[in-house]
């Protein structure tokens, strides 16, 4: 077979490559990296093909499968009908995983921490800034929250994480729905950028007072309090 596929919905993998080849390549979002890693591993160990998959961020990957440089692709937004028949490109899912806020607050461990959907978009818009908010003390009492700015991270590349994550702060608060939007890049109102799930989890783990988001496992991987289990 020879073919290109591009791998959508919450991101997977799709061995689009002629057969027999020495390596195989794929680029794309960096949301499904921990588990093709591993898969990669495998696969060359049965077969003795390697694969090599560049964590790039969804919008590299699409644009890299559209110009056939690589056998696949990996984007967490699926494309539409219309852009998959104009680029001649197969499409289907193969990984479902979670996206969480993380955050660094000394003295926060995780599931102490409680944070809902309208709260969550105040402070990715900013107009949540400190950790001692009224808003943020109503959901938490009894936790000592300190009186420090929050700094928010949020991805700078094109990315299907960012996709998944403003398409649930667009359902859950309307200001961030009519002001932000859900895409794989917006217009962040306030915070710092970095590059892939990895460097989302790499700047919250390093800087006090926090918050971004990112696939789970990289929370799990950088030692970052989640929230998984502390939102409504």
């Amino acid at each position: 077979m020879n073919f290109k596929a591009l791998v959508g919905a919450v991101a997977g993998l799709a061995l689009a490559t002629t057969a027999m080849a020495a390596e195989i390549t794929g680029a794309g979002a960096s949301f499904p990296f921990p588990i093709y890693a591993k898969w990669a591993a495998t696969y060359k160990g049965v077969s003795g093909t390697s694969l090599n998959y560049q964590s790039i961020g969804s919008g590299g990957g699409i644009a890299q499968i559209k110009a056939k440089t690589v056998a696949f692709g990996a984007t967490d937004k699926p494309l539409t009908p219309k852009e998959l028949n104009a680029a001649g490109l197969t499409q289907f899912p193969t990984v479902i995983g979670g996206v969480v806020p993380v955050v660094n607050i000394p003295g926060i461990t995780p599931g102490q921490l409680a944070l809902d959907g309208q709260t969550l978009a105040g402070i990715f818009m900013g107009k949540i800034a400190r950790w001692d908010a009224p808003e943020i003390k109503k959901l938490n009492p009894g936790v000592n929250l300190p009186g420090r700015a929050i700094t928010v991270v949020h991805r700078s590349d094109g990315s299907g994480t960012t996709f998944i994550f403003a398409t649930y702060l667009s359902r859950v608060n309307a200001d961030w729905k009519n002001d932000v939007g859900a895409d794989t890049a917006i217009d962040w109102p306030t915070g710092i950028g970095a590059k892939g799930n990895e460097g989302v989890a790499g700047n919250v783990a390093q800087i006090g007072g926090s918050i971004g988001y990112v696939e789970y496992a990289y929370a799990k991987q950088n030692g970052c309090v989640d929230l998984l289990s502390a939102i409504s």
